[in-house]
């Protein structure tokens, strides 16, 4: 939904979206002008010196005042959500340009020509871009360029709980240091300007391959691509200049943005550029990989070839690399790197950071899972639907049907994706969907309100609203519907089951006087996020805030309720900081989704991509071992895995993080046995489009079969 306002700035519309900010265009009513408003979410404040960076960095980014830089007019917090505002620029992209086919060289050169000197103020102040593409370089309405986006990238690297790693850039534009995550200076966006230029005069960009890691390997080990086997008309002066632009070794590149334009422009002029001796570009090398690099970028274009085959030893040594990394992934703790991507469908160039992690396949076995690959229809009245229930409904892993949120709305399908309906049409947010013992309702957390859906008639009713409360964080009914547990305020109960006397619940008072076997528990260093049973009802997996090391982070506890003992409740597990960790949670200590088989299993997964999407991690509470299984390829990144109702069956969402901006949700439901053995698993087939924002957590719940 589409906020009305943004503190004194009222929106009109958005124009993109992408990983880690929504931007807007809006009215300034103070200066009566159109306005780019960037929202980054409420996760950038989870640090808690990020605060004081946001402030501190946005103002030293406003303070860039160059004619040929977006200018920066405000930030702030709306609800606790950071913001920037900046000129609306409404010409579109230097990406946008570039699709159209390549530029002349004296275009090129005027553009270079307008950003050199801005590239040179910038870093005059001490700020290094660190994600110059053409989708970063902006026109107005009068067709003039502009940098947009200068530090916001360093913003998000300087909080260490926001991004996850020391990497921050898009692999097709990333200097050889950069994609190394070695320490950078100006001569990084340096290269970049190198990259922009290559693919403003062909069209393509200078390093192509079948995966983003492939592009990074090239960046380090591989000579400059000769432009002129890809644009014969240039003249051959052109590749000199961009073999120093891009130049492996730092130290042999143009010092400044303004030598490259002066050296682009003598081209352009048809004067041989002379570049003195001094600077004279040094022999490519194959460089090591100094950590496990996770890259992300757009789908492969058809890659470019080089004139000559005299570099195919480097292709080789980069192939080793790949087989040392992947060791590394494998062998080793790993920080992974988080880079920034674009929004494809806005002229205003939106910031977004998202993850990538490369992962080898075991095997190419095919063993699907699920039979249909049909496109199935979505029913669309304006009365919710009935669902017809088919004669014969099968039974997978002890369930026969799916429930799932798309677009903030409910969902049913039988496990095979068969019989697709939509329940609800109401659009609200909605949490903790799941189905009720009796199999024809469905529970839901809205707001503070929990809600009952029939699914026959689609009717929805309000079982009650915590009207004084602060959060309603957890509602979770026992596998025999006796009981509910309830994380009110952070602060859990666990009481009755009992629709009369919940309607009238309101607040902490009325949960205390139903004399539940748990009436308040809380500690100062332990609020109560979320809530599973066990099996047996006698235990609970509780989602909770933490303290490691003085900070908070999110952790898994469970506990023995079958005392009743609210002071002292026994604590049978907790992870995965007392037994193991995931990748990067040591840097964004967030779980953003668990849940067990009831019994000893467990299944969670990391920050990386698309919001919370990230590997899917396994768990033993008996042995105390764990172990990233990412089922799909190896490959990230996942979200709101669940167990089916006899244990055996894993369903969850997955979003491909090597399809970048084209990566979109689907939902799998594999045998969990299988895990691990090269299966090639075949996703439940839906809709093209159905989950239209690919940042909602799809919460997908099974139906135990009758």
């Amino acid at each position: 939904m589409i906020p009305e306002k943004i503190g004194r700035y009222e929106i009109k519309q958005e124009l993109g979206r992408g990983g880690m900010a929504t931007v807007y265009l809006a009215y300034d009513p103070r200066f009566e002008r159109e306005v780019a408003v960037k929202l980054l979410p409420s996760e950038m404040l989870h640090d808690p010196q990020f605060r004081v960076r946001f402030e501190r960095e946005a103002k030293t980014i406003a303070m860039l005042e160059h004619p040929a830089i977006v200018p920066v007019y405000d930030f702030g917090e709306e609800n606790g959500q950071p913001f920037f505002v900046m000129r609306f620029m409404g010409g579109g992209s230097l990406s946008d340009r570039i699709k159209q086919g390549p530029l002349s060289l004296q275009t090129a050169a005027e553009i270079m020509e307008r950003l050199a000197p801005a590239l040179d103020d910038a870093h005059a102040r001490g700020i290094i871009h660190r994600d110059l593409k053409p989708g970063n370089i902006l026109y107005d309405k009068r067709g003039d360029t502009y940098i947009s986006d200068f530090g916001i990238a360093k913003l998000t690297e300087g909080g260490s709980n926001v991004t996850g790693s020391a990497v921050i850039g898009t692999p097709a534009y990333m200097s050889p240091e950069q994609a190394k995550g070695e320490t950078i200076d100006s001569r990084a966006d340096i290269y970049a300007l190198g990259v922009i230029l290559f693919e403003m005069l062909s069209g393509r960009q200078p390093y192509e391959a079948d995966t983003p890691m492939g592009v990074v390997i090239k960046h380090i080990t591989d000579p400059v691509t000769h432009i002129l086997a890809v644009n014969p008309n240039l003249p051959p002066a052109i590749d000199t200049v961009l073999e120093k632009a891009m130049a492996k070794n730092r130290n042999d590149r143009f010092a400044t943005a303004a030598e490259l334009s002066a050296a682009l422009s003598e081209v352009a002029n048809k004067e041989k550029p002379e570049l003195p001796a001094s600077t004279r570009i040094s022999k490519p090398q194959s460089l090591p990989v100094s950590n496990a690099t996770m890259v992300q970028n757009h789908p492969p274009k058809v890659p470019i070839k080089n004139v000559t085959n005299k570099w195919v030893p480097i292709g080789i040594i980069g192939f080793l690399l790949v087989i040392g990394i992947a060791a590394i992934i494998f062998g080793a703790k790993l920080i992974l790197p988080m880079f920034t991507r674009q929004a494809t469908n806005t002229p205003v160039a939106v910031l977004s950071t998202s993850t990538s992690e490369v992962f080898l396949p075991t095997s190419t076995v095919v063993a699907p899972v699920v039979a249909p690959t049909v496109t199935l229809p979505i029913s669309t009245p304006t009365t919710p639907d009935v669902v017809s229930t088919p004669q014969t409904i099968p039974v997978i892993g002890g369930a026969d049907q799916v429930a799932f949120l798309a677009n903030k709305d409910v969902f049913i399908m039988n496990v095979d994706g068969s019989n697709l309906q939509q329940i609800t049409k109401d659009g609200t947010i909605k949490t903790n969907l799941q189905w009720l013992p009796s199999g024809t309702e469905m529970l839901y957390i809205s707001g503070k309100c929990v809600r009952i859906l029939e699914i026959a008639t689609g009717k929805i009713t309000d079982l009650t609203c915590f009207l004084y409360a602060e959060t309603l964080d957890a509602f979770e009914v026992s596998p025999d519907g006796s009981q509910v547990a309830i994380s009110l305020d952070h602060v859990l109960y666990v009481v009755p089951f009992n629709l009369e006397t919940l309607k009238n619940a309101h607040d902490h008072p009325d949960l205390v006087a139903m004399k539940g076997c748990i009436t308040g528990f809380k500690t100062i260093l332990t609020p109560i996020t979320s809530a599973h049973w066990s099996r047996d009802g006698l235990k609970l997996a509780l989602g909770i805030w933490g303290v490691d090391a003085g900070r908070q982070v999110d952790m898994v506890r469970v506990v023995d309720i079958s005392n009743c003992d609210a002071v002292n409740l026994s604590t049978l597990d907790e992870f995965p900081a007392t037994f193991f960790t995931m990748d990067a949670y040591d840097k964004n200590p967030i779980i953003p989704s668990f849940n067990w088989d009831r019994q000893s299993l467990f299944v969670m997964n990391s920050v990386f991509f698309n919001g919370n999407f990230g590997p899917l991690y396994q768990y033993n509470m008996r042995t105390h071992k764990a172990g990233k299984i990412n089922p799909i390829d190896g490959a990230c990144c996942y979200l709101d895995a669940n167990w089916s109702p006899d244990g055996t069956y894993l369903i969850f969402a997955f979003s491909d993080f090597r399809k970048g901006d084209s990566s979109y949700t689907e939902l799998y439901y594999i045998p969990f046995g299988s895990v691990g053995t090269g299966a090639n698993y075949t996703p439940i087939p839906l809709p093209a489009g159905l989950f239209k924002d690919t940042r909602e957590a799809p919460h997908p719940i099974l139906r135990p079969g009758k």
